[in-house]
């Protein structure tokens, strides 16, 4: 017995996820842009605790989505691994900026090449010799 390939829509923007009390898991997964077994894998390494219903079906909360949409940001569009991800969620409320922005990445990135590029020409100017 094959299985048809899933397709994964891309995620929803958080503003605008239904306005609904609970998600089944099919929902979520559409809603993030992952699979199921995704979103079950991504509970046990994030602590997530979607409610059960009597049969033992997954039903997420809107705040549930919403992390599972940051959780989504940061491995597959900003490159955090699992740990760093997990990290940075922990840290989020506390605003230390543990999203990083790329645009201000790159501007950092271009200062911090410009400085290095001024320090080796200051290090090459003090290698000189000295005309005495």
């Amino acid at each position: 017995m094959s299985r048809r390939p899933t397709k994964v829509s891309p995620p929803t923007p958080i503003e605008a996820i239904p306005d609904k009390v609970y998600f089944r898991i099919g929902e979520a997964s559409s809603l993030v842009g992952v699979e199921a077994h995704v979103l079950r894998y991504w509970e046990s390494e994030f602590g997530l605790k979607p409610t059960r219903t009597p049969s033992g079906q997954r039903r997420y909360r809107k705040e549930d989505v919403e992390t599972l949409l940051r959780v989504r940001r940061l491995l597959h569009e900003q490159g955090f691994t699992i740990a760093g991800a997990r990290k940075a969620l922990s840290g989020e409320g506390e605003g230390d900026g543990a999203e990083i922005d790329s645009a201000a990445a790159r501007e950092a990135s271009l200062q911090i090449a410009q400085v290095r590029t001024k320090l080796a020409a200051m290090i090459a100017e003090l290698r000189k010799p000295l005309d005495s």
